[in-house]
């Protein structure tokens, strides 16, 4: 399953939520907002850190640079851009967008 939140861990516990219930075997894929979280010394630092035990993590390319967070990126995060992420939705045969 590829899990998809679009929520900054700083307004919403989207994140949180998403983390508690993904496990082993997917993906998560930040975009929008939630770009804030896949980056160096955010409130979720420690949380991205710790599911990239389980699960690959994946930022938006274009969404990190609208907010001029592209040199930012915790190392393990996968940083793509939307052809990517269209893949990574046609790859995974459920998605899961986290409110």
């Amino acid at each position: 399953m590829l899990h998809i939140v679009n929520k900054s861990p700083y307004e919403r516990n989207s994140l949180t939520s998403c983390l508690a219930h993904a496990g082993k075997g997917g993906a998560l894929i930040l975009i929008e907002d939630a770009v804030y979280a896949a980056t160096r010394g955010n409130v979720a630092e420690s949380a991205i850190r710790r599911a990239l035990g389980d699960l690959p993590v994946y930022a938006l390319g274009p969404d990190l640079e609208a907010r001029g967070m592209q040199g930012s990126v915790i190392d393990g995060v996968k940083v793509v851009d939307f052809g990517g992420f269209v893949e990574l939705v046609a790859e995974h045969r459920t998605n899961q967008s986290w409110l």
